[in-house]
């Protein structure tokens, strides 16, 4: 198991464009994929548990990736967030 932290730097926060296109990024690998914002722990797999954590800009998430490709999906998660999912 590995995890990293990375804050959303979206100005929206994660709403349903990019919380789609954390999915998307997320279904890429076979591992399981979740992150932590405040007390919430979401499943980056699902877009209604993405988008029920209420992500904000300047929020920390944890992400943490547990199986086969864990250090491959952690990488590619972090990448994602600090690329600005497609809207920065």
């Amino acid at each position: 198991m590995v995890s990293q932290k990375v804050v959303i730097k979206n100005p929206t926060g994660l709403h349903l464009r990019p919380a789609g296109i954390l999915c998307k990024v997320a279904m890429r690998y076979k591992s399981l994929i979740t992150f932590q914002v405040r007390e919430n722990t979401a499943n980056a797999k699902s877009v209604l548990s993405v988008l029920g954590a209420g992500v904000k800009c300047g929020d920390e998430l944890e992400f943490t990736c547990q199986g086969i490709d864990e250090e491959e999906a952690l990488a590619g998660m972090v990448q994602a967030v600090e690329d600005g999912l497609g809207e920065i």
